[in-house]
């Protein structure tokens, strides 16, 4: 074994990325000295060439949009989780040189909703209909008991999201997106759009609202966020999902668990707020 060891995230653009500054910490926290983590921009079509160069003292790779697909048939097996969403955003190089995929953002949701002590909804809402969603599907197929209503914009999204529902198991409904403010009923909203997507929509927040998973960490809070806290609601955040998929990326690649997740969360808290 390499007493140098590598890991780094790929995908374009990545300037962006806070991976480095979640692992490297975790790294810090746990001792591990000789282990480094960078960002590379690397697009699908590089990313065949990327992989075939990676030797003996890489222990992994994170992977943002657009390779979370492209990646798969440059493994050698992914998890059932990964394939139940056709996405990985995690490779694990193994010592025998195999190269196994999973998706950590899928029990990294879970896990950032139980901490805040969600652990079982009856019925949940999903904003948007892109990637992060069936992502937001599949981790609801572990805790919502009863239907999930996706908010889209138009017939094709909600065929998609109709098919994820079937393959993941999840009696998913769906409606207009001018009507998505109906959502806030939900015990449990997921909100995976873009940045400036739901921000008309903070003024419709009323009562006494459930618990807010908005998946955005740049700018924080959104006017959706901040409207929903102030009404008294539970609101997580993009860096609430980044923070503990990466838990779980770090302990897969290094072996050690648990990781230190309140290190990495600190350290994800304190790069955001130099940014801001």
């Amino acid at each position: 074994m390499p007493s140098m060891r590598r890991a780094a995230v790929l995908g374009s653009p990545i300037a962006h990325s806070l991976s480095p500054v979640l692992h490297r910490a975790a790294y810090a926290a746990l001792g591990l000295e000789g282990w480094s983590y960078d960002r590379f921009e690397v697009d699908e079509a590089g990313l065949p060439e990327f992989v075939a160069g990676l030797d003996g003292s890489w222990a992994g790779l994170s992977l943002t949009m657009p390779l979370k697909r492209a990646i798969i048939p440059l493994l050698d097996e992914i998890s059932d989780t990964a394939a139940s969403v056709e996405a990985v955003n995690t490779v694990v190089l193994t010592e025998d040189g195999r190269r196994v995929g999973d998706n950590t953002d899928i029990p990294g949701l879970v896990a950032a909703l139980r901490e805040r002590g969600v652990e079982k909804v009856e019925s949940a809402a999903v904003l948007g209909a892109g990637a992060t969603a069936s992502s937001a599907l599949a981790a609801l197929a572990r805790i919502c008991a009863g239907p999930v209503t996706a908010y889209v914009r138009s017939e094709a999204r909600a065929d998609e999201m109709r098919g994820w529902g079937e393959r993941l198991g999840v009696d998913v409904r769906t409606a207009d997106w001018g009507s998505a403010a109906e959502a806030f009923a939900s015990p449990l909203v997921i909100a995976t759009t873009p940045a400036g997507t739901t921000d008309d929509l903070a003024p419709a927040v009323s009562g006494a609202p459930g618990t807010l998973f908005d998946v955005l960490y740049h700018p924080w809070p959104t006017p959706l966020a901040a409207a929903w806290s102030a009404r008294g609601g539970t609101v997580l955040g993009g860096l609430d999902l980044l923070v503990h998929q990466a838990v779980l990326q770090v302990e897969q690649m290094t072996g050690r668990a648990p990781a230190p997740l309140e290190a990495m969360r600190r350290a994800g808290t304190e790069a955001l707020a130099s940014h801001a």
